[in-house]
């Protein structure tokens, strides 16, 4: 089974469901069969490159301030209950997230995509780590032992700036309009955070009808007879 998982890294729901895709994997039997792959979705890529505060963003969106009590905190409280802490998501600032992708996607090629990608969620969330400049990606890299010179080639010549691009053109054309958004096996999406019971069943279902087992096919009665290990048979005269 092929899970695409497009997400952002400053989106908090997206972090939450990182994290509830580890735990519902390690509960799914067939796991060792399972192939995540994470895509981009810029949700916010025209914030100026120093960043901003999530309060700030807030009002510059026009949101109304109860959003911080109504939404984020509980967002928050959902991770702290799930063993995700410290989670934070409103004392945090967000920018754009162009070069973080492109050093994921350089991960990827390094076959380390998806764990690197839970660690910068859980460095941006978990410390509230900037990782809008090339300066801070670059350090994150090398605290998660990437090849710094082989990321910071990687950023200058933006040769992944296309994948990137793609990537979200990709999540669109398939009906997504923020993140997260997860695809299984190219035949069911979720658009949005479902709690891990939610995201394991759909992978049960998801992977039930991709595999189904084995059914005894239909008897036909009335047969003349039938010759088995233990000899011949005729209806009407027994086994000989």
């Amino acid at each position: 089974m092929k899970i695409e998982f497009w997400s952002d890294i400053v989106c908090p729901w997206c972090g939450l469901m990182d994290h509830r895709l580890h735990l519902a994997l390690n509960r799914f039997p067939h796991t060792d069969q399972v192939e995540v792959i994470h895509r981009s979705f810029q949700v916010h890529p025209d914030l100026p490159r120093e960043g901003v505060s999530q309060r700030t963003l807030i009002e510059r969106v026009g949101a109304p301030a109860a959003t911080v009590d109504r939404v984020l905190r509980p967002i928050e409280r959902a991770a702290e209950a799930e063993g995700l802490t410290p989670y934070r998501v409103v004392d945090r600032t967000l920018g754009p997230t162009d070069l973080a992708h492109e050093l994921l996607a350089y991960a990827s090629d390094q076959g380390r995509g998806n764990e690197i990608w839970s660690l910068m969620f859980r460095a941006h969330f978990g410390q509230a780590r900037k990782l809008w400049t090339a300066e801070e990606v670059l350090d994150f890299a090398a605290e998660a032992s990437l090849d710094r010179t082989g990321a910071a080639e990687a950023l200058r010549s933006r040769r992944y700036r296309a994948r990137v691009k793609a990537d979200q053109r990709e999540a669109q054309r398939l009906g997504a309009h923020g993140t997260p958004f997860l695809v299984l096996d190219g035949r069911v999406a979720i658009p949005g955070a479902i709690g891990t019971d939610d995201l394991l069943a759909v992978i049960t279902k998801t992977w039930a009808e991709s595999h189904p087992e084995p059914q005894p096919l239909p008897i036909v009665s009335g047969a003349d007879g039938i010759c088995t290990p233990d000899g011949c048979a005729v209806p009407e005269l027994g086994t000989t």
